[in-house]
């Protein structure tokens, strides 16, 4: 099998990461292209596809029979014929935990001392306070999705001395670093206690829209709402009537509706709304990539030995 096997990479690696992959893979045809560089020809023969491409260029894969995805959401390729049924599809939960909870712990801190006031006070010259801050220790911090992203940060909020609800659909045991867990259904009932709302939520037809505009209002006047699943699972709409009202002492998102945000978008010109584009994720740490190829060749390795892969996605 190994001497048959043909994997195709796309993600572009360096040498070490070219290395660690080949000698993992015991013998097999491996070939390494940036997804500019792949051809049809690589698409022809690949078995294996690890990276995210295109659905268009899967199609072009007629042996194709696993895609191993360097994203944690699938839902590019969940959607109908977006993929061969026949092809196992997983994803990369796990790997993007420490990334996401740090940049989401970093627009929290942001919110909570004004760092955003501060730096336009610095574009001005201008020394000046600019009043009240908030503290993590003691707030109520609400994290709506607790798998590896939601997890890692409700972990560390709590160390920080947060009191923390987590909310997922299989509620199981509650991990130590949860003072609460709760079932998605009982969100309502939650927003209210909230001096934080944390979204690291997958877009399902469940999710969308999910944080509405009864919903924004049901949340402290003054509490911060942060959004790294989706943007789609915020109305955009609500959002900027809801800040723009005074309701909320502010929004942070690292994603949005629509999404790229074109320029003109009046969601820009919020002065409590703090904006990152799609970055809390992805591979500006590096060690992001090193945990991405360790999913992969785990799986790898289940897959010769025909077990079960991990984080498979039904589609």
């Amino acid at each position: 099998m190994s001497e048959e096997m043909q994997i195709l990479v796309s993600l572009p690696m360096n040498e070490d990461q070219k290395q660690r992959i080949l000698s993992s893979a015991q013998g097999a045809n491996v070939t390494f292209a940036p997804q500019a560089e792949v051809t049809d020809e690589m698409l022809q023969n690949a078995q294996i596809v690890f990276g995210n491409l295109p659905g268009e260029m899967l199609k072009k894969a007629p042996n194709l029979k696993w895609l191993q995805l360097n994203s944690a959401g699938a839902d590019a390729y969940t959607k109908p014929g977006a993929l061969d049924s026949r092809v196992l599809l997983t994803n990369a939960v796990g790997a993007y935990g420490l990334t996401v909870s740090e940049h989401m712990l970093s627009l929290l801190f942001a919110m909570n001392r004004r760092l955003m006031e501060y730096d336009q006070n610095q574009q001005k010259n201008l020394w000046q306070p600019m009043g009240q801050v908030k503290s993590v220790e003691g707030s109520v911090i609400l994290t709506l999705g607790l798998g590896n992203i939601g997890g890692d940060f409700a972990r560390k909020v709590k160390a920080l001395g947060a009191y923390t609800i987590g909310v997922r659909r299989n509620t199981g045991d509650c991990p130590d670093y949860v003072d609460e867990m709760h079932p998605l259904s009982s969100l309502d009932d939650l927003l209210a206690r909230a001096d934080v709302v944390a979204i690291a939520l997958p877009l399902t037809e469940e999710t969308k829209g999910m944080m509405n505009e009864a919903r924004l209002m049901n949340m402290k006047k003054d509490a911060l709402l942060i959004n790294v699943g989706r943007g789609p699972i915020v109305d955009t709409d609500a959002l900027l009537q809801v800040v723009g009202a005074g309701h909320l002492g502010g929004a942070a998102l690292d994603v949005t509706d629509p999404e790229p945000l074109p320029p003109d978008h009046p969601l820009w010109q919020q002065e409590r709304v703090i904006i990152t584009p799609h970055v809390a994720g992805s591979f500006y740490l590096p060690e992001t990539k090193n945990r991405v190829i360790t999913v992969f060749l785990e799986n790898l390795k289940r897959y010769r030995a025909g077990e079960q892969l991990k984080n498979l996605v039904n589609h």
